[in-house]
């Protein structure tokens, strides 16, 4: 039976898992320091209220379970890994491996030119920093409803750095969930303000005109203010300084402003990129080792063209999909092509019941109908390990 090792429990490892779990000759063990999957792109929902804790987060002991005997969840960090001796080095053992598939995602990308940044704000690339954000900003509202002090005159300001897809539904989401305030609270005239800052000449640098600008528009109505060609020179306890010596004073910071490589990848003897990602063959696997592979955010993915996808739980997915599909031909001895995918479709949350969506680039969709469409993808994604879980539990009772 050849042993398979996936290293991270994210989108592009779970989806790996999935597809290979399916051939009995293999024994697929999947390791993570934590135990739950991290849903992040419902992020935007948990630390403004709406969702809870068990809306973004599966287990993956149960969910694991949920398979045949041919899985196994080792909760431990994964420190190193050997190619030479095909081992992967965790925190209190190793395991040896036939193939090894890192999936272990991106890590905020805390700018070492913007002072600050990395002690003043709060990021949400895990559980940990979105619940400590959520807390603390609960913890504000819970002191104006009691009338307490407060550390300003009464108003609320959150600033978000970074409009990609993540700034820009969590500005979203934030800024409706705040108007909802304001009417509980508008008797002790609680002024709330979000101003979502990036250095690129717009939001969502990169995606289609048609999101760009209704986007735009919608964040506008919410009452977001937008600060574009805006370059942060430095983070203080309570203010931004900007580099043309202008100043925006905040109660929160969140910060979105980009990922690299997570920490695993720094140690592999590997070509990488500015970002720390592992640079794959075509086949997506590292140059000179072909029995491992890199998979998702912390690889540098590139379509056809050589143009480089931008770090989506839908090209993890897919790039998931397309590593098992290649360990399963290379043991059924069967040629193998490289690497082609692209993006199919975007969908941005912006608020309640009110998304952006482009399908195929030519299908557009905004409003409810567009929500309810992202809805139902996630939904579906969301089912898919719940019955696992399920099933997991049943085995273990």
């Amino acid at each position: 039976m050849k042993k398979i090792c996936i290293i991270g429990a994210g989108y592009a490892g779970l989806r790996a898992l999935e597809q290979l779990a399916k051939n009995p000759a293999f024994h697929i063990t999947l390791i993570d320091k934590n135990p739950y999957h991290y849903m992040q792109t419902e992020a935007y929902g948990y630390i403004a209220g709406r969702f809870d804790i068990s809306d973004i987060a599966i287990d993956l002991e149960g969910y694991a379970n949920g398979f045949e005997e041919n899985v196994t969840f080792v909760k431990q960090k994964a420190l190193s890994i050997d190619p030479e001796q095909k081992t992967i080095q965790l925190s209190d053992m190793s395991l040896h491996y036939d193939y090894a598939v890192i999936a272990v995602g991106g890590m905020t990308n805390f700018f070492s030119f913007i002072k600050g940044s990395r002690e003043f704000t709060q990021g949400v690339k895990n559980i940990e920093r979105a619940f400590e954000f959520r807390q603390a900003f609960e913890k504000r509202i819970y002191l104006k409803l009691e009338e307490k002090k407060l550390n300003r005159k009464g108003d609320l300001h959150i600033a978000i750095a970074g409009a990609g897809l993540s700034g820009v539904e969590i500005a979203a989401e934030m800024a409706h969930m705040l108007q909802s305030y304001h009417k509980i609270l508008s008797q002790k005239s609680m002024q709330l303000k979000i101003s979502l800052i990036d250095a690129a000449g717009t939001i969502l640098p990169g995606m289609d005109p048609y999101i760009i600008k209704n986007t735009e528009k919608r964040l506008r109505e919410l009452g977001v203010e937008i600060l574009t060609e805006a370059f942060i020179k430095e983070i203080t306890h309570r203010e931004i300084l900007f580099q043309d010596e202008t100043t925006l004073s905040f109660d929160f910071v969140i910060y979105t402003a980009g990922i690299k490589g997570a920490l695993f990848v720094q140690e592999l003897a590997t070509e990488k990129n500015r970002l720390n990602q592992i640079i794959p063959d075509d086949y997506l696997r590292l140059q000179n080792y072909p029995d491992i592979y890199a998979i998702g955010d912390c690889a540098e993915i590139k379509d056809q063209n050589g143009d480089i996808l931008p770090p989506t739980a839908q090209i993890a997915e897919k790039s998931a999909e397309y590593v098992a599909k290649n360990i399963i031909r290379i043991e059924s001895k069967e040629s193998i092509q490289p690497f082609h995918a692209s993006v199919d479709g975007v969908f941005v949350a912006l608020g309640g019941h009110y998304a952006i969506g482009v399908l195929f680039k030519v299908i557009k969709v905004k409003g409810y109908s567009a929500y309810m469409l992202k809805k139902i993808i996630t939904r579906f994604y969301r089912l898919g390990l719940e019955l696992k879980v399920n099933a997991g539990y049943k085995k273990r009772i």
